[in-house]
C-alpha cells in the first residue's frame, strides 16, 4: 500500500500524492536540474576560455536561453533560471519563485550548505495540480567558478559594458561568494 502525503490545499480540502511519486519526481527534477547545469556551465567555461567574461556574458544571453528550452522539450518539464535580483527580466519569478527564493536567502543566512537548497512542493495552479521543483544557485568564490566576474561587486569596465549593452535593465550585479543567486526552477503539470 502507498504511504500518501497530504501536500496542500485544493478548494479548501487537503489533497494527497504518494510519497513515492513525490520522491520520483523530486529524483526526476534533480535529473534535469544537474543536466541543465552541467550544460550550461560547460557553455560559460568555453565563452570564458574564448574570450574572457564579455563573451560569458554573450553566451548567457544568446544560448542559456536555448539550452533552457532543449531541457524542457526533452524532459516534459518547464526548466528555467530565476532571480530576486534579474539579469534578463523574463526570468522574473512568479508569487511562488518568489517566497522560495525568499526561503532559499533564509536557510542560507541560518548556514545552511548551498548543495542543501532545495525545494518541492505540489501546487494548484488554474489549470490544474503542479509538481514544482527549485534548486538553489549560490555564487562559489572565484578560484573555484568565475561567476563573480560577471556577477559579483568588482566588474571590469569590458564585461560591465557587455552586460548592459545586452542586459539595459541589469540587477544581478553586486554579490559576494556564498550568496543566494537565484535557482533552477521546475515545473510539471500531473
Amino acid at each position: 500500500m502507498k504511504k500518501l502525503l497530504t501536500i496542500g490545499i485544493l478548494g479548501g480540502l487537503p489533497f494527497s500524492i504518494a510519497a513515492e511519486d513525490m520522491d520520483g519526481h523530486k529524483a526526476e527534477a534533480k535529473k534535469i536540474t544537474a543536466a541543465f547545469f552541467e550544460e550550461l556551465k560547460g557553455e560559460l567555461v568555453r565563452g570564458m576560455k574564448a574570450g574572457g567574461p564579455p563573451a560569458a556574458v554573450a553566451v548567457c544571453n544568446s544560448v542559456a536561453p536555448s539550452i533552457a528550452e532543449k531541457h524542457s522539450q526533452d524532459s516534459g518539464w518547464d526548466v528555467a533560471r530565476t532571480s530576486l535580483k534579474l539579469r534578463n527580466p523574463g526570468n522574473a519569478p512568479d508569487a511562488w519563485e518568489t517566497q522560495v527564493l525568499m526561503q532559499f536567502e533564509e536557510r542560507r543566512a541560518k548556514g545552511e550548505g548551498p548543495d542543501t537548497l532545495a525545494y518541492a512542493e505540489v501546487v494548484e495552479e488554474g489549470d490544474g495540480k503542479h509538481f514544482r521543483f527549485m534548486k538553489g544557485i549560490v555564487m562559489p568564490p572565484l578560484e573555484k567558478m568565475p561567476c563573480l566576474k560577471c556577477h559579483g561587486e568588482n566588474i571590469d569596465s569590458a564585461t560591465a559594458a557587455r552586460i548592459d549593452e545586452l542586459y539595459p535593465q541589469d540587477q544581478a550585479r553586486g554579490y559576494q561568494a556564498g550568496q543566494v543567486r537565484g535557482a533552477f526552477t521546475l515545473k510539471k503539470k500531473l
